[in-house]
């Protein structure tokens, strides 16, 4: 399998914070590569680095062969990256636009076949400001697949989308993934990565704590199962952390989750806990884990899992 992304212990301090930790990772060519952590994890930083936006201050690292320190601009050239619609002149044309970005590159690819392939075809007369979220999403990645690129970069692509146009979104990736690009997507919703990905790089502190597939990462987890129900408000956030085996609990106004690591005994503690409290358990769910859960897990003061 080619390895079109590698870092080989890569480091970039600010002042006396560490952003990114001597991080080693590869990602193959062909894949869908997601990369995900909590605010402040250094997800911003390792993306310009792999960009060649950002320098290192130690270790090595190669995009397309080519070493981040001495060929950015031959990777910039190489590499696609969604702009956010903010990035966008909003009095041009969606074909003035696309005909702008095109003029930065040497090689760019035909305008009218990516505007086909993104259902733009009725909208090259449009301003920018009178799209929709959703258009204005489909100009942006247009714009990132200008030049043909090797590698896409997808900078949280769903974000403020309805579900509807979330979905679209969703597809148009599945689409690039088919035709062979390699994409690289940052996002902060764990469905939206577990949907989509091959594989998912986890970052926390500027440190990687893991990286696996989807359904692997989940497996880590040891068969952790998630409780939901209705919140009737009738008892103590804390009590239902000290449950045996809780891991984590997500309070809501409605909803109350908790995620178990053997299921049957929180169970049963959750349903003396009702008796004595005097209340019932209504609108019981019980859910497999998922891609929100091993994110708590591996986030959670700092640690990660092993795998």
């Amino acid at each position: 399998m080619q390895t079109v992304i590698q870092l080989d212990k890569i480091c970039k301090r600010y002042g006396s914070t560490v952003a990114v930790d001597h991080m080693s990772m590869q990602v193959n060519k062909g894949e869908v590569f997601g990369i995900v952590g909590p605010n402040g994890a250094g997800k911003t930083t390792l993306i310009e680095i792999i960009e060649g936006l950002r320098s290192v201050d130690s270790g090595e690292a190669t995009v397309l062969g080519l070493d981040i320190r001495k060929q950015a601009q031959e990777i910039k050239q190489r590499i696609g990256v969604l702009l956010q619609a903010t990035s966008m002149p909003e009095k041009a044309k969606v074909h003035e636009v696309l005909s702008l970005f095109g003029s930065l590159y040497k090689k760019t690819a035909d305008p009218k076949e990516i505007s086909t392939f993104l259902g733009l075809e009725d909208k090259q007369n449009a301003y920018i400001k009178s799209l929709s979220g959703g258009w204005k999403q489909r100009v942006s990645l247009a714009l990132a697949l200008i030049n043909d690129p090797e590698i896409l970069f997808l900078d949280e692509p769903s974000m403020g989308l309805d579900p509807n146009a979330r979905n679209e979104m969703w597809e148009m990736i599945h689409r690039l993934k088919q035709d062979g690009r390699t994409i690289v997507v940052t996002t902060h919703y764990m469905e939206e990565a577990e949907h989509l990905c091959d594989r998912i790089a986890v970052i926390n502190r500027g440190k990687l704590v893991a990286l696996d597939t989807p359904q692997k990462l989940i497996a880590m987890l040891g068969g952790t199962k998630r409780i939901s129900f209705k919140n009737n408000g009738k008892s103590e956030q804390d009590s239902f952390a000290k449950l045996p085996h809780v891991v984590d609990v997500e309070w809501g106004a409605d909803t109350i989750r908790l995620q178990s690591s053997l299921i049957d005994e929180t169970l049963q503690a959750l349903f003396h806990l009702a008796a004595a409290e005097d209340w019932m358990v209504s609108g019981l769910r019980i859910e497999d884990a998922s891609m929100n859960d091993v994110f708590t897990e591996m986030t959670a003061n700092g640690k990660g899992i092993a795998g």
